[in-house]
């Protein structure tokens, strides 16, 4: 018994596991504490129960079978609820477990396999089958003894102990294994009725004698449809008919059983006649003549033979006849010589052969002939099908499947823990003993051509294990018939409900409508789509043909039983505590080895077909079933392979070849908790594609018991809605910068940390009337550079495209003007792997200086992207040393005095405005002049960055010049005005390099530019906020990238 679903308490995020023992009612809850003992524990208890209620809920728990109550339940007169049967060891697993093993394949095709395959490789065939099923069992009793184990089989065992992906997968083959099983005991059943009941009744007749299988399949086909509708009718009616008749059919099994051996044992004292005729040493079929003679004598007069006329034109004695009639002798031999005939060293080895291959016994002389183009019209036994070993694996093992009949009804045993290993494992050791027993017992005791003899053509048509049965074969076809019919309606009614309980589960979408079913819980819609794929199987036909699909699902299922042991064994799982204690990993892989050996033994091509369903089925559960945590072993081991990794990861630092952007993406979320850009999920979604590692994180100020849980579901919303694969991380903080600092410190883990920051630039940041927003900013900035990693900062974030965008032709520009280990030119080409910027093309501009070669610096470039495997344009940028204009004064000036005034709070508002004024004033005016006196005098006009030591030096030179001498006057008052030089050199650069930037990528797509690092006195902390405003300014899409101090990107191999 399952629950899905968990309750959350306040403050706690973590969902817990509903129990019918921990769950409380509220009319419960006021008794725990009425009382003064446990006073110190009522807190707890609002939540957790006490040990005397626990074990009371414990003792009064019953376990009802999963997914439907049983209609006998809802039909009970007196409407109360009959009480569950307590079934021991041998009624509740093992009987079940020998009906559904022993089966169609035992009375119909064992014989053939034995006369084709010969008795060594037949007896390996079965220790092969007997082994996998014996070691699946093992596995199965170490599951089905870790806890409840309520009905539902394999299914509820694979999807608890491996998860819902591979449950609904093993448990739909499953299904289809039962379903197709059904068809095969139908066809076993229409064949015992139509080739040894009642020959007669044939729908369709052959005219030609090589119509003659054509016939057979049409009339299985119809005889198969009429008793699927009827075998459908009476599950649809009542199941408890089946029920109710399982006993009968039980002991058809049983007494056919007994017969074989009493047969066996008789042949000793007293070998049954079953004579058969050779021609030459080909096998005839007898049931159109009786003498084995080609003439007869009677009073001295010749007469022919029913024989002779088969082979000859005419009944006369000069009639024209066979050529191998001719030359050919009649012999009559015994079918079933007997124990002691010494015919088991002429069956040791096998006699494989093609479709259409005559039957003949080995060291029995003939005279070939040439021409043998009409044998198949004579009455000679063919091969119906090609025979081969691994063909014969295929068909023989259904016959060991049914194993899990005890463990379907482990809610109504007395003690399933106890029952299920005992009872299946005595099972398949008997059932495993008959067969052996029994390919040894019919090679010792049948004639080698009416073993391979499938349908008993050579001893009048009947079923070659009647002829060994004892005292009649009467006794094998009827017991056969009715077991046959019992496996067949077992099988619709065990299919229906194994799906009704995956509907149920919900884990696979598409089958809910199949949940629903009649009043009493009568799964009606599966029923109906078990009808229609069990007739599929019927239109086969062919009961060679159905065995191997069908032990294609079986094989699969009892292979994943087994690697649900072997996973549940090797990870120690604390929960993982089974009674059964005679099991091993070693014993559930070889299990699983030879499953998936005797997959491919058996029909390699069938094998890859119900591993594609399977895989099929498993990755549509992943994409939109529902989301269910049933502490599975699959989610352990990728635990356990998560932990090694880390380790791993930890070992050796990455190496650059490995390097790619594990981000952490510092969201923003509104006063509603909602994500304020969720274009930078998208953006995160483009960049990394799914690989990798993502971390979207949040700071929030409060207390984390009242934040916590909302913002991390309004994330991971975010997160589903922009397609981001990554994980969340909501910090709650006292203080927001505090919390932030933690984020960049702590976030991930070992190797799995994050070695790039990715957050959007603060956008009014002027405006604001806090100056937190542009403090922190730079603050994570340098935050970053100390942890060596690496920062985007995505200006104007909410113009960025979403994932459904397709941007058209446009380019990527990169202006690379320092270089910080490659980051700028990996992160176009990760950009264009998404299908958003896949049309786009890469530019990548560099900066010349003055004392520059423009024309190698492109050659050295290009050369150096041709190595690295990326396509780009490449174009080489010039800017030559230039005056600083009268506009970087002004921006600087104004810049430096809004820090100052805002500083200055003694002031009142109306000064501050004042004096801004007044500054700006004179910085303008002071810029007007200087720039027209350096327009009427440019012969002395100089090229360079002006700093304190070269203007005196200027001065000093250009002393005798009175028109420079007034320039470098005034510069030098301005100079000394500017009180710091480098925030004029920055403004500069900034202005120069916006100014080239828009010229050339305004159209751009998007812009990459490195970022420069923030001043080191964080008395300038304003002022870098400016420099990087005026470098973005005019720009639509910009991305500031700062590298972590590390090659990301090599030209080696």
């Amino acid at each position: 018994m399952e629950h899905g679903e968990g309750s959350r308490q306040s403050g706690d995020n973590t969902p817990r596991e509903s129990s019918p023992f921990i769950n409380n009612t509220d009319h419960d809850r006021g008794n725990y504490y009425d009382g003064k003992n446990m006073a110190l524990f009522e807190e707890e208890i609002e939540s957790n129960p006490m040990v005397s209620s626990l074990l009371n809920k414990l003792a009064n728990y019953t376990n009802l079978t999963q997914g439907v109550t049983e209609h006998e339940e809802y039909e009970n007169e007196d409407g109360s609820q009959s009480k569950g049967s307590q079934m021991g060891t041998f009624i509740g697993v093992y009987l079940p477990c020998m009906q559904n093993i022993l089966g169609v394949i035992l009375f119909l095709r064992l014989t053939w396999i034995v006369g084709t395959a010969g008795i060594m490789e037949s007896f390996a065939i079965v220790v092969m089958c007997c082994t996998c099923t014996m070691l699946t069992a093992i596995s199965m009793s170490a599951i089905a003894t870790n806890g409840v184990v309520p009905a539902g089989g394999s299914y509820y065992m694979i999807s608890r102990s491996l998860g819902p992906e591979f449950g609904g997968a093993v448990g739909l083959c499953f299904y289809l294994g039962t379903t197709f099983a059904g068809s095969m005991y139908i066809l076993g059943t229409i064949e015992i009725l139509l080739t040894y009941i009642v020959p007669n009744t044939a729908v369709f007749v052959a005219e030609k004698k090589e119509d003659e299988t054509e016939a057979m399949l049409n009339n299985m086909r119809v005889y198969g449809t009429c008793c699927l509708a009827l075998m459908a009718l009476v599950v649809f009616v009542g199941v408890k008919y089946v029920n109710k008749l399982a006993l009968v059919f039980l002991a058809c099994v049983v007494l056919s059983i007994m017969a074989i051996y009493a047969g066996v044992i008789k042949t000793v004292i007293e070998p049954p006649n079953y004579p058969i005729c050779l021609l030459g040493n080909r096998s005839l079929q007898n049931h159109n003549f009786e003498k084995c003679m080609k003439t007869e004598v009677i009073k001295n007069v010749t007469y022919t033979t029913e024989l002779w006329k088969l082979f000859c034109d005419s009944p006369h004695l000069n009639a024209t006849c066979d050529e191998y009639f001719t030359l050919n002798n009649l012999t009559e031999i015994q079918g079933i010589p007997g124990l002691l005939s010494g015919v088991i060293k002429d069956n040791m080895w096998g006699e494989y052969g093609p479709s259409g291959m005559l039957v003949e016994k080995k060291n029995q002389s003939s005279v070939p002939v040439q021409d043998n183009s009409r044998d198949i019209y004579k009455p000679y036994i063919f091969n119906d099908i090609s025979t081969f070993f691994t063909l014969l694996v295929g068909i023989y093992f259904p016959s060991v499947t049914g194993i899990m009949a005890g463990s379907n009804r482990s809610g109504d045993l007395r003690d399933a823990q106890r029952s299920i290993p005992i009872g299946t494992i005595l099972a398949i050791a008997t059932t495993s003993f008959i067969y052996m027993t029994c390919v040894v017992l019919f090679g010792a005791c049948i004639e080698g051509v009416v073993l391979r003899d499938k349908f008993g053509n050579s001893v009048n048509k009947n079923l070659v294990i009647g002829t060994l049965a004892w005292p009649s074969p009467w006794v094998i076809v009827i017991g056969s018939f009715f077991s046959c019919c019992g496996a067949g309606l077992q099988s619709l009614t065990g299919a229906p409900r194994l799906l009704q309980a995956i509907a149920r589960d919900g884990i696979v979408p598409f089958l809910q409508v199949f949940g629903h079913g009649k009043a009493n819980g009568e799964p009606t819609w599966a029923l109906l789509m078990t009808v229609g794929i069990c007739e599929i199987g019927i239109l086969i036909a062919s009961l060679d043909a159905v065995a191997p699909i069908l032990s294609m699902f079986f094989l699969m299922c009892y292979l994943f039983v087994n690697l649900a042991c072997a996973v549940q064994t090797l990870l120690r799982t604390p929960n993982w505590r089974p009674r059964f204690k005679f099991y091993h990993w070693t014993l559930s892989f070889l299990g699983m080895s030879l499953c998936l050996s005797l997959m491919f033994i058996s029909s390699w091509y069938y094998a890859l077909v119900a591993m594609s369903i399977a895989g099929c089925i498993y990755k549509y559960i992943e994409y939109r079933g529902a989301e269910k945590e049933w502490g599975d072993g699959i989610r352990g081991l990728s635990l356990n392979a998560a932990r090694y990794a880390l380790i791993r990861l930890e070992e050796v630092p990455t190496h650059t070849k490995n390097w790619r952007p594990q981000l952490l993406v510092l969201l923003k979320l509104d006063s509603d908790l909602g994500v304020k850009h969720p274009r930078l999920l998208s953006f995160t979604t483009q960049l990394k594609a799914g690989k990798g590692l993502t971390i979207v994180s949040s700071v929030l100020e409060g207390t984390y018991m009242t934040l916590g849980a909302e913002a991390k579901s309004a994330e991971q919303s975010a997160m589903h809605l922009e397609r981001t694969k990554g994980f969340c991380h909501v910090v709650v903080s006292s203080n927001l910068r505090d919390g932030f600092s933690h984020l960049i410190q702590s976030a991930g883990l070992g190797g799995m940390k994050h070695n790039a920051v990715l957050m959007a630039w603060p956008g009014g940041w002027k405006q604001a009337e806090d100056s937190y927003p542009w403090k922190n900013f730079i603050e994570t900035v340098r935050e970053t550079t100390s942890a060596h990693q690496a920062l985007l900062v995505a200006k104007n974030i909410d113009k960025f495209p979403c994932n459904q965008d397709r941007l058209g032709e446009g380019t990527i520009d990169v202006w690379w003007i320092v270089h910080d280990g490659g980051l700028l030119m990996l992160l176009p080409f990760l950009l264009r792997q998404h299908k958003v910027w896949r049309k786009c093309k890469m530019r990548i501009f560099t900066v010349a200086q003055m004392n520059d070669n423009s024309i190698q610096m492109k050659k050295d470039l290009q050369m150096f992207l041709y190595h690295l495997r990326l396509n780009a344009v490449v174009e080489v940028v010039e800017m030559h040393d230039s005056d600083i204009a009268a506009f970087t004064y002004e921006k600087t000036l104004v810049m430096e005095q809004r820090s100052q005034m805002l500083k200055q709070m003694q002031l009142s508002r109306t000064e501050r405005e004042r004096e801004a004024q007044l500054i700006t004033k004179l910085g303008t005016k002071s810029h007007a002049n200087l720039s027209d006196t350096a327009t009427a005098t440019p012969d002395h006009h100089v090229h360079m960055t002006w700093t304190k030591d070269k203007l005196i030096a200027e001065r000093n030179r250009k002393r005798g010049e009175p028109n420079v001498v007034v320039i470098l006057e005034f510069n030098l008052l301005f100079f000394l005005f500017c009180r710091n030089q480098s925030n004029v050199r920055r403004m500069h650069t900034a202005v120069k390099l916006n100014e080239v930037v828009v010229n050339k990528s305004q159209g751009a797509q998007l812009v990459l530019l490195n970022m420069p690092g923030p001043p080191k006195n964080k008395g300038g902390d304003e002022n870098y906020m400016e420099f990087l405003e005026v470098l973005m300014d005019g720009l639509d899409r910009v991305l500031l990238v700062r590298g972590g101090g590390r090659e990301v990107i090599t030209i080696y191999s």
